[in-house]
């Protein structure tokens, strides 16, 4: 039996892409800021899909030091996660700051991503042939351009240019992390959901959504084709949307930005005390 951890899954895509792993026999692992809704969600799961083996973690990808915990605890519980969907994202009107001081759009969107998955390397490595897969929810709104200026913190606060820079730096993230996995049997792949009427897309576009009939169910459907098709088995560090590899935008290939994020990334994690381990399995 595989097991996938899906963060941001009490809700929205994540929740949906929960449900239709589970219908595939998939040991599925729940992720969500509320341990009432993480309990009520397996509980909900396990009736529509009879499958039982289901778990949850309750933990605030707010902060830096909760990242740390819940993949300590992962670790402790389980020995081996075949599947790792990052689709846990927010979307903030109002200029907010995580407790270590970064621009909270960015450290939910991006950050613990990147710290959640380099800590949990060593339970995502392969136990068999076969490769485990990482794979990042980005967006089709993802940012034209990277910068670094206001990317922090910012006396400029856009709660559209924040979400887009934190969906660039996701695909940055995939392409540069499926660059050092290479020949370690660890694909890593992103994607865009598509135009899903979720409360993320009413926060951000407003009654945008209800101009869109694609529900969540539907925006899960990429996010569980790269998690178990055979035909992306062996694909690593692309942007997918609609089951397709599409382009991003130009400046996704720009391998100086992509590398400057990865050490202020590691900076960041570090100037508040904590490691961050290399993806070195």
């Amino acid at each position: 039996m595989k097991t996938a951890l899906i963060t941001g899954s009490t809700d929205g895509i994540g929740k949906q892409t929960a449900i239709i792993l589970a219908k595939k026999g998939f040991f599925v692992l729940i992720h969500g800021r509320s341990g009432e809704k993480c309990k009520q969600t397996v509980d909900e799961i396990g009736s529509v899909t009879k499958n039982k083996n289901l778990d949850y973690f309750n933990y605030d990808l707010i902060s830096l030091k909760e990242v740390l915990n819940f993949s300590n605890e992962v670790k402790k519980r389980y020995n081996n996660l075949d599947v790792l969907i990052n689709n846990a994202g927010v979307y903030l009107n109002d200029y907010t700051l995580s407790p270590e001081g970064i621009e909270a759009t960015l450290q939910i969107n991006y950050l613990s991503m990147f710290f959640l998955t380099l800590n949990l390397i060593p339970v995502i490595k392969p136990e068999k042939s076969e490769a485990t897969r990482i794979i990042n929810v980005s967006s089709m709104a993802h940012s034209p351009e990277m910068d670094f200026e206001n990317l922090i913190n910012t006396a400029k606060y856009g709660g559209r240019k924040a979400y887009s820079l934190s969906k660039l730096c996701v695909i940055y993230f995939t392409i540069e992390l499926s660059e050092r996995l290479k020949g370690k049997n660890i694909t890593v792949n992103c994607l865009h959901p598509g135009v899903i009427n979720t409360k993320l897309l009413r926060a951000g576009w407003g009654g945008l959504g209800k101009f869109f009939s694609r529900d969540a169910g539907e925006g899960a459907i990429t996010p569980v084709y790269l998690a178990t098709s055979d035909e992306v088995a062996n694909i690593t560090g692309k942007y997918f949307s609609d089951l397709k590899i599409v382009k991003p935008n130009p400046v996704s290939h720009d391998i100086n930005a992509r590398k400057k994020l990865w050490r202020l990334s590691e900076e960041l994690i570090r100037r508040n005390g904590y490691d961050v381990r290399e993806p070195d399995i």
